[in-house]
Order: C-alpha cells, then structure tokens, then sequence
C-alpha cells in the first residue's frame, strides 16, 4: 500500500549557489516516494494505521478527506479501510497540480467500488461537510501556525459525531535536550538510509521556512480548544507522530 514507483531522491546531492524555499513541483513529484520513505521513519506503519483507523471509524453514507494528499498513499489507505461500506467518497485534495495529476494517475491503477475526487486545491478555502474521516499526512505543518486553528476548527465542524481527525506531523520536543536528540536521531535514520551530510543540510535550509513545526502540547492543546473531546498519539518515532482525535 502506497508503494508507488518512483526514481531516486538527488534533488540536494549536489552542492547548491543557493538554496531555495522547498516546493512540491514536478521535480519533487518524480523522487518524492522515494524521499519520503528515505526521510520520514515510520512512514509505512502510519499508512497501514490510517486503514486500520478508517475501518474503525468511517461511518456509511459518509465522505472521507484526505488534506494534503500528495500521490494519494493515504487515501488508497483510506479506501482499502472503508472497502465494506455502503455510500462512502472520498475526496482528495492537493495545492500541488504536479502532485494532483499524478496522484489520479495512481489512484486509476487500483480497482475501487469507492468512487475518489481529487482537487487540486488550498485546503483553508474548500468546504467539507457530512465527514467521517479527515487525514493530514504531514500537513498541517505546511500552513501558516496563525492559520492551524482555523483550518483545524473547519475540519471539526465538518465532521459527524463520532468522526475522527487523523494528524501526522513532526513536531519539536519543549525541552531542548530531548529535541536535540530526536533531530539527531533522525539524521542517523536519513544517514543510514544513503544521505549525504550536505543533502541532509541543504534539504534542512530548503524547508525550514515553510515547514514551521509544533510541540505535542501544542496539538493537544489545540484540539482541545477546537472542541475535539479525545486525542492520542497512536504512533511515534523520534519527531515524528501520529494522532487521532475524535469528535
């Protein structure tokens, strides 16, 4: 699930005059499997927990979001959890128009009863409504911090009683000592996984103005204020998490 061919990730291997703002272009789109799983520890485990989560608490005759959808692991997560329901959609959605286009070519190469639209669109301005299951796979952390809340009250209000936010993110830790190890710790997993100190680097410099990441407090607090009656990480390893919040 969500294995998806893809070329290898040297966007940051050769030393770069500058390094520019990261951006989900055509070729990020090329290598971006390939870099996730590089990058991002865990990163399978929350794909197969995202279907075990949406057979939970998807709900019949209801439509299923997935924010920020990329090349569309997740939502093929989503569709194989809600395989034996009646009346399910779900819509996908991405700001990324390389991204988009190739995550309907991806999403056509599996069979599905579930009928899937893919928009590419922000996901501050789309209306959702009558929502059982809203996922954001390393989302969030891209919008604006002063725009989370909003977002996130939206996505509240969208979904039905007893519907579930399902949040991956990395975040920081609050106590400085334990942050510098979880960041060291994943530079070891991106090491051992074949990157460079300088693609480590430039990678770093690249993101660090657009991905602006929070505490777990921080979320918690978050939700709590938005209304969400539960939340828990369901998974973690080193900065990164995976949350769920119920409604």
């Amino acid at each position: 699930m969500g294995q998806f061919d893809s070329k290898p990730d040297a966007i940051f291997a050769e030393p770069l005059s500058k390094v520019s703002d990261f951006v989900f272009d055509q070729r990020v789109v090329e290598v971006f499997p390939d870099m996730i799983n590089r990058s991002v520890p865990g990163y399978q485990s929350i794909l197969q927990g995202i279907g075990q989560l949406t057979q939970r608490f998807a709900q019949a005759d209801s439509v299923l979001y997935d924010l920020g959808c990329s090349l569309g692991a997740a939502t093929l997560a989503m569709r194989q959890g809600a395989k034996d329901l009646a009346g399910v959609s779900i819509v996908a959605v991405d700001n990324s128009a390389a991204m988009v286009e190739r995550c309907r070519l991806h999403l056509d190469g599996y069979r599905s009863e579930i009928p899937v639209h893919v928009e590419c669109a922000d996901i501050r301005a789309i209306e959702m409504a009558n929502a059982s299951v809203i996922t954001m796979n390393f989302t969030l952390q891209f919008v604006p911090p002063e725009q989370r809340q909003d977002v996130l009250q939206r996505i509240y209000d969208a979904l039905n009683p007893g519907g579930v936010l399902l949040l991956a993110e990395k975040f920081r830790s609050a106590d400085p000592t334990m942050d510098a190890v979880l960041v060291d710790l994943h530079h070891e997993f991106k090491r051992a996984n074949g990157y460079s100190e300088l693609e480590i680097s430039q990678k770093r410099a690249a993101i660090e103005n657009v991905m602006r990441i929070d505490t777990l407090e921080a979320h918690h607090e978050r939700l709590r204020e938005i209304g969400f009656a539960h939340s828990q990480v369901w998974f973690q390893c080193y900065n990164f998490a995976a949350l769920l919040a119920v409604k």
